[in-house]
């Protein structure tokens, strides 16, 4: 029983954290909003202040039915489902690494990769306030997490950097065009002081793959217009959380794989 209710107490606390995570994505990429100003939520079309009762993640939308209080506007879905993203991320790290120093790193790297994601997704940009901050901070976290080696986030950095610079200096090289944005340089480069250079290799073989499929069902969808710009920052989080619960295993098994 006792087991039951620190799930419960952990994956609450996943949740209110990604009510705090809805804020940070709204007002990052505002130069003009601040995140802890104004304190409380507001409504974004009436501008109601909203109430506590009315912020309760998850459950407030679904009592609410999804629409304000006050003025009955539609509020994205978007809200309760980075929460559960987020509540979801925290007993996940928890089972994975139980109750230690990897598990709250895990989950503030993971916390950090949400929000990146979807400002991403809505702005096509990364902002710096997260990654080169988030570089020297996962790099000193990184020394907690046992399967990652000084040496591993060295070399995770200059291969995070590194690799995808070259993509995007010799696709402009042969172009003419920038096609890869700076964002996603710097954003590889955190990733790869935590999860070191083999998760850097698994990640960018994972985005890829996944951001090829989806790319080319856009392209179907939007009958072979090829100007469509997908932000590949999404992936690349998609690919370094894939690798913190599933890379050993699925790495281990690709090499049994290639020596049976």
């Amino acid at each position: 029983m006792e087991n039951y209710l620190i799930y419960l107490a952990i994956t609450i606390f996943g949740l209110c954290v990604g009510s705090f995570l809805n804020v940070c994505i709204y007002r990052i990429p505002d130069d003009s909003k601040s995140i802890n100003h104004p304190s409380r939520s507001i409504c974004l079309n009436c501008g109601y202040t909203l109430k506590f009762y009315d912020n309760i993640p998850v459950l407030s939308y679904i009592l609410l039915k999804g629409r304000c209080r006050q003025c009955q506007a539609s509020i994205s879905w978007r809200y309760p489902l980075v929460e559960l993203l987020t509540g979801l991320g925290a007993i996940s790290v928890f089972l994975k690494s139980g109750m230690t120093f990897a598990t709250l790193i895990y989950f503030i790297f993971i916390a950090c990769l949400l929000v990146i994601t979807f400002i991403d997704l809505d702005h096509r940009i990364i902002p710096d306030v997260i990654t080169l901050p988030g570089i020297p901070v996962f790099f000193v976290m990184a020394l907690a997490v046992p399967d990652v080696t000084l040496k591993d986030s060295l070399i995770g950095l200059l291969i995070g950097g590194g690799s995808l610079w070259a993509v995007a200096f010799i696709y402009k090289l042969v172009t003419g065009k920038d096609g890869m944005g700076g964002g996603d340089i710097k954003l590889l480069a955190m990733m790869g002081v935590l999860i070191g250079w083999q998760g850097v290799l698994f990640t960018i073989f994972i985005s890829s793959a996944i951001g090829t499929v989806t790319g080319l069902a856009v392209m179907l969808v939007q009958k072979g217009n090829l100007k469509l710009a997908v932000p590949f920052g999404p992936f690349l989080a998609i690919g370094a959380i894939s690798y913190i619960f599933f890379g050993q295993q699925l790495i281990y098994w690709y090499l049994n794989l290639l020596s049976g």
